[in-house]
């Protein structure tokens, strides 16, 4: 038996985080290197990856960036023999790169999301991103966890993967309606398949795979959004970006060893109404 805090250590562990410069990315790279670990930082902007690597750098930790297209089965194996040459070993993937539309005040988007005229081509490339590409980052590292005997996988989701949006929220009075658009809960849904059927499939393998669910987190939203959204939850309040911190360490950590094939809600109590 150890002292639980030993238990959230990733010391001598290595992370890969795509999505690594995204608003909770960026926190779970930072959060992952403070346990002890080694933080690859992957995105397809290898600028942003790399200004997030050099922030932990700076901060004296271990770090690198890897430009890397998630739907691109190449660029995905070169990303994790990059982690493998560099440290030696891979311990934790988290699944954060997404397509995912925004409705705050920096991402005042360029489409309606309508149903109705949706874009297949949207529809696919979401497709690909979101879910396709959590298969491919997947696939890529479980051949080194599965030498060593370990590793814990985790796959960003969505409350909006659990329930329908409710679109009610996206309404402005004198303004064109706008929507979440459907690929959105649809991939999100398909990341809680993906992640019980890796769990199941690595049964007594070593290696964990979860799911971990935030509910909306706040990125300069306008008044009005936040508190319409807020009213919908228990807590009354969206998440600070840093609230999904302690749930990612865990899920990453020996201290969450009992836990496979789950999924790790934490929405204000959103979907508890």
């Amino acid at each position: 038996m150890s002292m639980i805090y030993e238990k959230f250590s990733l010391k001598e562990k290595t992370a890969i985080v795509t999505g690594g410069p995204g608003l909770l990315g960026a926190e779970f790279c930072r959060t992952l290197a403070e346990a002890g670990a080694n933080v690859v930082v992957a995105d397809l902007d290898g600028r942003a990856a790399e200004l997030v690597a050099l922030g932990l750098r700076k901060s004296g930790y271990h770090s690198l960036s890897a430009v890397v297209d998630v739907t691109q089965p190449d660029q995905v194996k070169m990303m994790v023999t990059r982690a493998l040459t560099e440290f030696g070993r891979v311990d934790v993937l988290v699944n954060s790169a997404a397509i995912d539309p925004k409705f705050d005040l920096n991402h005042p988007g360029t489409e309606d999301g309508a149903f109705e005229t949706y874009p297949v081509e949207l529809w696919r490339k979401a497709i690909d991103v979101n879910l396709t590409g959590a298969f491919l980052c997947a696939q890529a590292v479980v051949g080194s966890m599965l030498k060593q005997g370990s590793g814990s996988i985790i796959n960003l989701c969505s409350m909006y993967g659990l329930v329908g949006p409710d679109q009610r929220l996206y309404e402005k009075p004198g303004e064109p309606m706008r929507y979440k658009p459907v690929f959105y809960p649809v991939t999100k849904a398909g990341i809680l398949g993906l992640t019980r059927y890796l769990a199941t499939y690595y049964a007594g393998k070593g290696i964990r795979v979860n799911a971990l669910t935030p509910g909306g987190i706040f990125n300069d939203n306008d008044e009005e959004f936040v508190k319409n959204y807020s009213s919908r939850t228990v807590m009354g309040r969206m998440a600070h970006k840093d609230e999904m911190n302690g749930a990612l360490l865990f899920l990453a950590s020996e201290a969450s060893s009992y836990m496979t094939g789950s999924n790790l809600v934490v929405d204000g109590g959103w979907t508890a109404w």
